[in-house]
């Protein structure tokens, strides 16, 4: 009972600690599935649409990616920001943009994947519509993802959950250095390992309120547009 009033203390009483961390999380995360939403949801259509020799391939190999380990992106992404790599000299690691950047390769693939699946689906429904109207690839491609902007909610609600739920990529990348690359996730890690329940459990209960809180606004925006288009 204890350590519940301590951390409800934490999360109510504005500790600059405690919400650094949470901005961080916050800024790290919307950033990467922004930009993996960015790469990610043209990839998707693009593959739903277009057909060529290895698309087969591509899209396996894509659907495996969703499941990759994220100690072995963290580790990848190390090898190319370390002094040694060949981005090494942009001095990046064990910063905010390193996790960015890590994350954006974590979320990335489940992006495409999930919007190849929904625009492929589509696209057998309009087909017939789509080509007689003589609408270009370009143009295909923003028709069928607009179409699906509803569905495509869920899969942005799964990127940024894989991204604010991340541990082992952020903490190989960013080092989990105090008051600049400590996220929710990570300080959850190191807090409980050092005993400090307090703080471990206010960070828990806040993440597990700001992806419920996420998920039913995407809900309702989802709804209330659903119900304006008809």
């Amino acid at each position: 009972m204890h350590e519940g009033s301590s951390a409800l203390a934490l999360v109510l009483g504005g500790d600059p600690a405690f919400y650094a961390i949470v901005s961080l999380s916050l800024i790290v995360s919307l950033a990467a599935t922004a930009i993996a939403a960015a790469l990610g949801l043209p990839l998707g259509a693009l593959l739903a649409l277009a057909q060529f020799r290895g698309r087969t391939a591509l899209i396996v190999a894509m659907n495996a990616f969703m499941g990759l380990p994220p100690v072995v992106v963290g580790l990848a992404v190390f090898l190319l920001l370390s002094r040694s790599g060949p981005l090494g000299e942009l001095g990046l690691l064990f910063t905010p943009k390193a996790m960015i950047i890590a994350q954006t390769l974590l979320v990335l693939p489940i992006m495409a994947a999930l919007t190849r699946q929904t625009v492929e689906d589509l696209w057998a429904e309009y087909r017939d519509e789509l080509t007689a109207m003589r609408i270009g690839p370009a143009g295909r491609i923003a028709t069928l993802l607009w179409d699906a902007r509803f569905s495509l909610t869920t899969t942005l609600l799964a990127g940024f959950g894989r991204a604010a739920a991340e541990v082992g990529t952020v903490m190989i990348v960013g080092g989990n250095i105090d008051g600049f690359t400590r996220t929710m996730t990570t300080a959850i890690a190191l807090e409980t390992s050092k005993g400090d329940l307090a703080l471990a459990i206010g960070l828990g209960l806040f993440l597990i309120a700001l992806i419920v809180l996420v998920n039913a606004a995407a809900w309702g925006v989802r709804r209330a547009g659903e119900l304006r288009a008809g």
